[in-house]
């Protein structure tokens, strides 16, 4: 059963970048609704498998493939911000970076617009691709559509509009430029070196 994670900071510490209004509320209310949700369908799963009657098998993995995915997406993006410490790319990641995307600023640029066109609702995701030996920008729709298999998200940006309606309203670029402030460059980092020695 899943317990869901703590935050790493108090409800505050993200201002004026991402309101504790907003957090709170996407914290106490949508991320633990995630949770609730996953172990309700991991409940039903188990008792499909018991009483083998598997008539309800389809919706029951599509909820599990968003549910899951949202508890996981949250909890990496509620981790990859923090208080505005000041933090960059480590060498490593900037290096691969540069290799990726050209500099920084392609990155960022790309990470940017991805998020802004994500359809209704979604995530913009830095990822590390095994397979490929290097980094690439995604979208995600809702949590679970359009990836790609074997990726290790490295940063995440919620694109839903409960992440930033409260305090940026429609205004997504707004929110995605104040988030490089609360952007905690240290759990990249070390999400990146974790992921390039698997």
């Amino acid at each position: 059963m899943l317990k869901g994670i703590e935050l790493p900071y108090p409800l505050n510490a993200l201002e004026p970048y991402y309101s504790m209004e907003t957090l709170k509320l996407h914290y106490e209310v949508l991320y633990k609704g995630y949770v609730d949700n996953t172990n309700k369908t991991e409940e039903k799963l188990k008792q499909m498998r018991q009483n083998g009657d598997f008539s309800n098998i389809k919706c029951l993995e599509k909820n599990l493939s968003f549910f899951g995915s949202g508890v996981i997406l949250h909890e990496l993006f509620f981790e990859n911000m923090g208080p505005a410490i000041p933090s960059s790319p480590s060498l490593e990641l900037m290096e691969q970076m540069i290799k990726d995307f050209g500099n920084f600023e392609g990155f960022r640029k790309q990470l940017i617009e991805a998020s802004i066109a994500v359809e209704a609702s979604g995530w913009g995701i830095l990822a590390w691709v095994p397979r490929w030996n290097k980094l690439q920008v995604l979208q995600c729709e809702k949590h679970q559509n359009l990836t790609l298999w074997g990726c290790i998200p490295i940063l995440v940006v919620d694109m839903w509009e409960h992440s930033y309606y409260l305090q940026y309203h429609t205004k997504r670029v707004d929110y995605l430029n104040a988030f490089w402030n609360i952007l905690n460059w240290n759990e990249v980092n070390k999400r990146f070196s974790n992921a390039i020695r698997k």
